[in-house]
């Protein structure tokens, strides 16, 4: 069969021309493709070699676009496409910096480095629709705060919160909330089957932008942590009048400080025997042997005893003399000696190498 393009006009009776067959072929130049069918034929391109693209972190009215746009393509030939993935690599290369697209955006990229009170007010200016999954924003809040925010809303409402939270979150949701209110919830989730993913979205932003409307706390501990640390650090004789002042004007409160308080005498319930020899380790010998030897009243002689117990008898042994040595140890030398040691606690549990027992509610039958 002939080739099409080797057809001439030739008048009747003349001779054909002789093709030289070594010449080049004609040359075949790329389709021209508007910017919107070449972002088509990168999308296509990618997803063919199984690139995981986050096409729903676009804007609805893009995802729409971008859609209609790939039912519309139909074939693109070779050369086509080598010169649109080529135009597109260029681009990449010549890419130096990529800034976030609108102030939701920039705000999310500054996250944790500009001061809560200015994010809290930009977050405001940007308005409620956010691009993004709000979800994802509310997953981080603390199961306490959602708890508060389900209490707030309906149950229908708080039943689609507790289905877009991960397994481990959603059970501490229902773990801060009251039984009856845990149970309606619960119940409520069975009735979420035909919620649209539309309405879910809404429900999304309407409660991120509750976040955006809560007040920026000038602290970021609780009134009684806060105190409790304090007192952590006071002598005893301080602490306890501090304590017996707070029983007679707020007892609730009081009883708030009295969990956040840690001290020398709490070790033998807060603290494991497999991790003494870690803290004995961030503490220097003499202070060591200082507080152990100063520990004389109940309490504090039973948490010397179990640290001595907590370690080999080698050590132990050696303290002892020590601490015989050492004689006695003047009141105020044993208590910064013993706030040393629980300074030492409180350093590794908030690097996350020790874990303090929970203390047990005291108003528990």
């Amino acid at each position: 069969m002939q080739d099409p393009q080797a057809l001439i006009q030739m008048t009747p009776g003349a001779q054909a021309p002789v093709v030289d067959t070594i010449d080049e072929p004609a040359r075949v130049v790329p389709r021209a493709l508007s910017n919107k069918e070449k972002a088509a034929v990168i999308v296509r391109l990618l997803l063919n070699e199984g690139a995981d693209i986050p096409l729903e972190e676009l804007p609805d009215a893009l995802q729409e676009k971008l859609t209609h746009q790939l039912g519309r393509m139909g074939l693109v030939d070779r050369v086509t496409l080598a010169a649109v993935a080529g135009e597109f690599a260029d681009a990449l290369d010549s890419v130096g910096l990529s800034f976030p697209h609108g102030l939701a955006g920039a705000l999310d990229a500054v996250n944790g480095k500009i001061a809560p009170s200015t994010a809290a007010r930009l977050r405001k200016v940007a308005g409620v629709r956010q691009v993004g999954d709000p979800w994802e924003r509310l997953r981080e809040v603390p199961a306490q705060d959602l708890a508060k925010m389900a209490q707030a809303e309906s149950t229908e409402v708080a039943a689609v919160m507790l289905s877009k939270l991960e397994t481990a979150k959603a059970a501490q949701l229902l773990g801060n909330l009251p039984g009856p209110v845990a149970r309606r919830i619960t119940y409520a989730v069975s009735k979420t089957a035909n919620v649209t993913p539309e309405a879910v979205e809404r429900i999304g932003w309407s409660l991120a932008a509750q976040l955006d409307q809560r007040p920026i706390p000038a602290f970021q501990d609780e009134p009684g942590e806060r105190i409790g640390a304090i007192l952590n650090r006071s002598a005893a004789t301080t602490r306890d009048g501090l304590l017996t002042a707070l029983d007679e004007e707020d007892a609730d409160f009081a009883t708030v400080v009295r969990q956040s308080i840690f001290t020398f005498a709490h070790i033998p319930e807060r603290i494991m025997s497999r991790d003494v020899q870690a803290i004995l380790r961030e503490v220097e010998q003499p202070v060591l042997v200082n507080a152990l030897a100063g520990a004389t009243s109940g309490e504090d002689r039973a948490a010397a005893d179990f640290i001595l117990r907590s370690i080999s008898s080698r050590m132990a042994d050696s303290l002892r003399d020590e601490m015989e040595e050492r004689g006695r140890v003047k009141q105020p030398e044993a208590e910064e000696a013993m706030s040393q040691i629980v300074g030492a606690i409180r350093t590794l549990q908030d690097a996350g190498a020790l874990t303090l027992v929970e203390q047990e509610d005291s108003d528990e039958p």
